[in-house]
């Protein structure tokens, strides 16, 4: 991953937070050697890692690893032979105390955790080392008593030695002769020897050896004769505590040594354990979660947050699927733009490094190999650029060194130079890495780069709103809406004299002014369809409250028999009637101003719960119970006979002919159903020679309403598709031979899916794309099987 790049998304500041919530050095290492990874596997248990931390720490929030120590270097020099201070062997002991204490915390966590207690059980467990040292060392860091028996002998005489040298200078100090020589009544130590301190002039009555003066020459500390030899036993005594002593550390030394392999495992495990609890705990800071990863360059932020801002973030949308290469920003300063585009860099270096990010379920970032940035003021003095030369300097980098599944984040493109030729610039860079197959993100001022986004099909435009009423930006990202610069409002709003503002707008060519008539259209429309959207959930939820009623009235209608099931189960179909006319008037109100994306969302449901009604029908119709009929089920029929349904005891028109099931569509009321042939009979007034009179005059009385095509443009392809099995049902029945369905030309995206269902479907007995005089490549001609 650039490195450069990093930096100027403020990866490293994401790190030092990061950093701050280890407890331990090594942790804080991992955390800052922390990078992004191209490797699909390993990103996906980095969040797992942190999913699993997180999780553990909501149920354990006093969780903590503490005890962990830097003892690298002190295993080394062990290792090597060398002799260990205390103060190591206390980091040593707090160590194994660590790995302790976790490994017993997690032998008996219950839950599922599984990467993390997998790296748990490698901890070692060093018992023996922790006593030997507990017992040697004391918690300052004094070597006790216990350290040896040979130690506690040599310390039990120096102890009796020291009793018999104060009790000598304690008689000398409370002796009334002697008492007068002295400056103060008390024993002290110079050098290893206790020593009184004794007035300059009688020096001479009290023999013994000076060993040091006063600042003021006026009292001298005096060893005397008495306790000469006793003070040299003490210090020989010293000495032989001192060889013990070292005799001690370099045998727990060496005990070190003997663990160093499994110490360093260990230290490691701990490091790792206090890295990934210490991302939990970031993901809890930010209140963060997972992201799906995808390898085919889809980017969608949902309600992402900038992880850097503390307060009064405003959370961004973003979609950028893998048929759109590059998305254009525009917008006001200071709006927001360049916030956006920090935040899809930083989304995609904290998740490939197995960071949870600050967006909502939904989010899905793909596995790009690098990612360049080209953001901020480059201007260099150093090297006498300006800011014009210093962001092309960098922009020529990246384009020498952009590859596949490389995502490539642009700040004002073109800018500080020409605007004509800077567009023009920005343009040429974006088809070069558009055609290298490259993902941009890029923000700009210049109109033209809306008008190029807006001919390209793979680039979509977006823009940072700004509230026309307060003149300042609310900073939430329109996607397909380009932004435009609302220099006149703001001047207007500033109190510039309306005549120079109405002047001023007289300089902007007609097409200018026609753009930004579509920019404020567009934003309308972007403000009504989330208002609709939002709509369009209460509706959602309505629908589904509806169908647990229904389900709910399935189950009470299973547990009746005879005729009270009937009476149930036709008041059953009545709710089916009433909950079709009212999705159907649903289906009617989603479309209008919602986003693409979001209306398939809302499709895709609305078909579901269609689908599931349908199989409720059928099982409410073969439920049902037969009763006796006259007559016997026709082995045909044709559309537009009249049949009945003796089990509904409902009348209607067959729309189909009988497929390899036996099945047939008929039509009963705005209901239609599939029913075997078994189940319908021919009404009373019908013939064989029916087709010829009663359908001839139905297919007369349709072919005068049903118009030979349809217009389907404009519609997204689940809703068209619906529109044109309808219009082909009521056709066939009219007795149209041929239709025209205008798709329009477009991407070509509705022209596919129209043709793949024509080719598919029953009635249609061939198709075409139309003549130059029909239409071309936005009308399809259909033959019907008629």
């Amino acid at each position: 991953m650039d490195e450069k790049t990093l930096g100027k998304i403020e990866f490293d500041k994401i790190l030092e937070m990061l950093s701050d919530c280890c407890g331990s050095v090594l942790g804080k290492e991992m955390a800052g050697a922390l990078h992004p990874n191209s490797d699909y596997d390993q990103v996906i248990t980095g969040l797992q890692e942190t999913t699993e931390a997180k999780e553990l720490l909501r149920f354990n929030p006093s969780f903590s690893l503490g005890g962990i120590r830097d003892i690298r270097n002190s295993v080394e020099r062990a290792a090597m032979g060398g002799i260990l201070e205390p103060e190591e062997f206390i980091n040593i002991a707090d160590t194994c105390g660590a790995a302790r204490k976790t490994k017993s915390f997690f032998s008996n966590l219950k839950g599922s955790y599984p990467l993390i207690l997998d790296l748990a059980k490698s901890l070692g467990l060093f018992k023996s080392l922790e006593t030997a040292i507990n017992e040697t060392v004391g918690d300052d860091g004094s070597i006790l008593d216990t350290a040896s028996d040979k130690l506690y002998g040599i310390r039990k005489r120096i102890r009796t030695c020291q009793e018999r040298i104060k009790d000598k200078l304690e008689s000398f100090i409370k002796n009334p002769h002697t008492a007068k020589y002295l400056q103060d009544n008390l024993v002290t130590i110079r050098g290893d020897r206790y020593v009184i301190p004794v007035k300059q002039e009688y020096k001479a009555q009290v023999p013994g050896l000076v060993h040091d003066q006063s600042a003021s020459g006026a009292t001298l500390f005096i060893e005397p004769v008495a306790v000469l030899e006793l003070n040299n036993e003490l210090k020989k005594l010293r000495i032989e505590e001192h060889e013990e002593i070292v005799a001690i550390l370099k045998k727990l030394s060496q005990q070190v040594a003997s663990f160093a392999e499994e110490l360093n495992h260990t230290l490691i495990v701990l490091g790792e354990l206090d890295f990934i609890f210490a991302k939990g705990r970031l993901s809890q800071m930010m209140d963060g979660g997972p992201p799906e990863i995808n390898n085919q360059g889809i980017i969608k932020l949902v309600q992402a947050r900038h992880p850097l801002i503390k307060k009064g973030v405003v959370p961004i949308d973003v979609d950028l699927d893998r048929n759109k290469d590059s998305m254009i920003i525009t917008g006001p300063n200071t709006g927001g733009k360049t916030v956006t585009l920090k935040t899809i860099g930083l989304f995609h270096a904290m998740a490939l490094s197995g960071l949870h990010v600050p967006g909502e379920n939904g989010t899905n970032l793909s596995l790009f190999k690098n990612i360049f940035a080209d953001i901020g003021d480059e201007q260099s003095i150093e090297q006498s650029l300006s800011t014009f030369s210093s962001h092309l300097v960098n922009i020529i980098r990246i384009l020498n060194e952009v590859g596949d599944n490389t995502l490539v984040l642009l700040d004002e493109l073109g800018a500080g130079t020409d605007p004509t030729e800077g567009a023009a610039l920005a343009m040429a860079i974006l088809e070069y890495l558009q055609n290298k197959h490259v993902k941009v993100v890029a923000t700009t001022h210049y109109s033209e780069l809306k008008v190029y986004a807006y001919n390209h099909p793979r680039i979509v435009n977006a823009s940072v709103e700004f509230d026309v009423e307060t003149l300042r930006p609310t900073y939430r990202l329109l996607m397909g809406v380009p932004g435009k610069s609302n220099a006149f409002l703001i001047a207007r709003g500033l109190g510039l004299a309306e005549d120079i503002v109405n002047r001023a707008g007289e300089f902007l060519t007609k097409d200018q002014v026609q753009v930004a008539d579509l920019i404020t259209n567009l934003e309308l429309d972007q403000k009504i369809s989330q208002q609709e959207r939002e709509e369009a959930v209460k509706l959602r939820k309505k629908l589904q409250e509806m169908e647990r009623r229904l389900n709910q009235k399935e189950i009470e209608l299973r547990n009746k028999e005879g005729e009270i099931i009937r009476r149930a189960q036709e008041e059953s179909l009545k709710i089916l009637k009433k909950t079709k006319e009212e999705m159907d008037l649903l289906y009617k109100e989603f479309k209008a101003g919602l986003e693409e994306e979001s209306q398939k969302v809302q499709n895709k449901a609305l078909n579901e719960a269609k689908e599931r009604i349908r199989k409720m029908e059928e099982g409410i119709l073969s439920s049902l119970p037969e009763k006796c009929f006259a007559g016997k089920p026709p082995k045909t029929v044709v559309p537009g006979q009249f049949v009945e349904i003796p089990r509904l005891n409902q009348k209607g028109h067959v729309l189909t002919k009988p497929n390899q099931a036996g099945e047939v569509n008929v039509q009963i009321g705005i209901m239609k159903l599939t029913v075997k042939l078994d189940d319908i009979r021919i009404t009373d007034n019908s013939k064989e020679n029916y087709t010829d009179t009663k359908v001839g005059h139905l297919r007369m009385e349709k072919s005068i309403s049903i118009s030979h095509e349809l217009d389907l443009r404009g519609l997204i392809v689940d809703e068209a598709l619906e529109n044109l099995d309808k219009y082909l049902d009521d056709a066939y029945v009219a007795g149209l031979k041929e239709v025209r369905i205008i798709h329009g030309k477009g991407t070509g995206a509705l022209r596919e899916a129209v043709m793949a269902h024509l080719k598919k479907h029953r009635q249609v007995k061939s198709f075409r794309m139309g003549d130059y005089n029909e239409g071309g490549t936005g009308v399809t001609v259909a033959e019907l099987n008629l």
